[in-house]
């Protein structure tokens, strides 16, 4: 009976020892599953997230772009600011500069060609031969000094050495300036008149730069405060009286234009008419530049001329031809023909800073006896100089 008892207890014991570990199982399953779908959810709501995150990734990542363009776009501003006030105070700079540095720096190109090689050639010889007189008539020419010139030059330097028993090379390029102003003259007058009323008759073939050089000179004499007018009697080139206008809006000067085609003379009587009207103290008449055909442009400037003796006799005159110092020995053959159609009181030489042959300046007056009285050596308004015998001389030379 005990035994029953004992072993029916040893079973019922672990008939329910069975039951609670079924049951701790069952529990421990339900507790799993629960933890299980409690991760899955969290997942599920970490993936839902992640768009978000991507959309806030993205989010910065314009912001910093737009950050860096506005950075950019302030380098950028403040590098054309420093680009801007280095080129204003280069300008500034340049305007200070002595009107000789300015001159040699337009000569550049000339100064190359006959200065430095002179130096050169003077250099490597130990006492003065004929050689060296050849090698330095070669530069000359090369410089567009003229062949006439030039022998005159070197025909008197050889005379100048002779005489004076002068034997060192390194004295020689002293006496060919010399001897360059002797022929070039300095009695010849070459300022530009100052008187008032004043007249400025320009004449020149197109393309020599007569446009600009009125431009600048206009621009010049208002600067100095006077009243400029200027009379568009250029009436045949195409263009001529809208480059003109352009020049007068920039120099705040007044232009008297008719239309194309009309009479030159008729622009030049309402030119001196205003002139008169508005008490101007300078007139400057642009005239047609028809070189190919000589007898018409010695009737049209007749008339002119004409119109500017009976309208305004008081007036003081200059007649200025514009001159290409690009075209070298041309330039001369333009002169000698300008001659003996007008009178030219002065020649106006302009792009000598684009050429190595500014030695036509020596010829021209050399030769011809028409005063330099203006020189280009530059775009800029103040590069158009009143000519200077002894500092042009230095310039192309030292």
């Amino acid at each position: 009976m005990f035994k029953w008892i004992k072993d029916k207890f040893s079973n019922d014991t672990k008939e329910n020892s069975v039951e609670e570990v079924k049951e701790k199982i069952e529990e421990s399953v339900l507790v799993e599953e629960e933890n299980v779908s409690e991760e899955l959810s969290q997942n599920h709501e970490a993936i839902s997230e992640e768009p978000n995150l991507d959309k806030k990734f993205f989010e910065n990542k314009e912001s910093n772009e737009e950050e860096k363009i506005i950075e950019n776009e302030s380098l950028d501003k403040k590098a054309q600011g420093e680009d801007q006030k280095f080129e204003e105070e280069s300008e500034e700079v340049e305007k200070e500069l002595p009107l000789l540095e300015r001159l040699k720096r337009g000569l550049l190109k000339t100064r190359n060609e006959m200065g430095v090689k002179i130096n050169t050639i003077l250099g490597s010889y130990v006492k003065i031969e004929d050689d060296l007189l050849e090698d330095l008539e070669d530069i000359l020419i090369s410089a567009d000094v003229g062949m006439t010139t030039t022998m005159t030059l070197i025909d008197n330097l050889r005379d100048t050495i002779i005489k004076n028993k002068i034997n060192d090379p390194s004295l020689v390029k002293t006496l060919l300036k010399e001897e360059v102003k002797k022929l070039m003259d300095k009695n010849i007058n070459s300022e530009l008149s100052n008187k008032s009323p004043l007249i400025i008759l320009v004449i020149g073939v197109n393309g020599v730069g007569k446009t600009t050089t009125i431009g600048k000179l206009s621009a010049r004499l208002k600067a100095e405060g006077k009243k400029v007018l200027i009379a568009a009697a250029d009436t045949f080139r195409a263009a001529a009286i809208d480059q003109l206008k352009t020049w007068g809006d920039r120099a705040v000067v007044e232009v008297i234009a008719h239309s194309e085609g009309a009479d030159p003379a008729a622009v030049i009587f309402d030119g001196i008419s205003a002139a008169k009207s508005r008490n101007s103290d300078v007139l400057i008449c642009d005239t047609a530049g028809r070189l190919h055909n000589k007898a018409n442009l010695m009737k049209e400037l007749e008339k002119i001329n004409k119109v500017i003796d009976r309208e305004y006799p008081e007036a003081a005159r200059e007649n200025i031809l514009v001159l290409d110092a690009t075209t070298g020995q041309n330039a001369i053959s333009q002169a000698k023909t300008f001659k003996e159609v007008c009178n030219p009181t002065g020649i106006a030489l302009t792009k000598l800073d684009g050429t190595a042959k500014g030695g036509v300046v020596i010829a021209l007056q050399s030769e011809l006896k028409i005063p330099i009285k203006l020189v280009g050596v530059g775009e800029k308004i103040e590069d158009l100089q009143d000519f200077n015998m002894d500092s042009f001389i230095d310039a192309i030379f030292d």
